[in-house]
């Protein structure tokens, strides 16, 4: 269930606005990958072994990763530059487990309750990435900066903001993880509530 790494790829607009509209857009893919098993133990084990890579050697549960685009339209006045409009594309990318073999009444009502429990996690680091993205948007648009009649310092410094934004959320997302996945935690109910007999 831990986020994976992410990118972030930042493309800096021509001198021209886009003709796209302003703002962020979010695009959003799930994909499943499927788990056999007539037990909550079992399926726990399957997920272990066929659920998204995490690390060299180790599988999550499920994973959300994301990668961040923006393009920047810049008006130069007088020898400044405003960036005028910052439009963001966030790509979404979650994976989640899929029961593909016949279960219980018992073990599809604690399946169920696991499963609204993972998707729940992955959707809280969805929600920490889109207010990232219009945290970026509001520090990066109607920046001016005066003496750069070729934006280069404009768009210098819209990648120092989107990079602070970055991390800043980047945090968000490890403070969010090391809460739900502390001894104890969320995580742990989770599984420990599927695995009962």
């Amino acid at each position: 269930m831990r986020l994976a790494v992410l990118t972030c790829l930042v493309a800096l607009g021509a001198f021209c606005a886009p003709q796209a509209s302003a703002g962020t857009k979010v695009l959003v893919q799930t994909r499943t990958y499927d788990i056999a098993g007539n037990s909550g133990a079992a399926l726990i084990e399957a997920m272990d072994s066929k659920g998204p890579k995490h690390g060299f050697m180790t599988h999550a549960i499920a994973q959300i990763a994301y990668t961040v685009d923006w393009k920047l339209g810049v008006i130069q006045d007088k020898g400044s530059c405003r960036i005028r409009q910052a439009n963001g594309t966030l790509n979404l990318f979650y994976t989640f487990p899929r029961v593909a073999s016949p279960a219980t009444p018992a073990l599809t009502k604690r399946w169920t309750r696991f499963f609204a429990g993972v998707r729940a996690h992955e959707e809280t680091h969805g929600r920490i990435a889109r207010e990232m993205m219009r945290a970026t948007e509001r520090s990066i648009t109607g920046l001016k900066v005066a003496d750069d009649p070729y934006c280069y310092k404009a768009r210098s410094e819209a990648r120092r903001r989107i990079q602070a934004a970055y991390a800043e959320y980047e945090a968000k997302q490890s403070a969010f993880d090391a809460r739900e996945h502390r001894d104890g935690g969320h995580v742990e109910h989770l599984v420990a509530a599927l695995m009962k007999p």
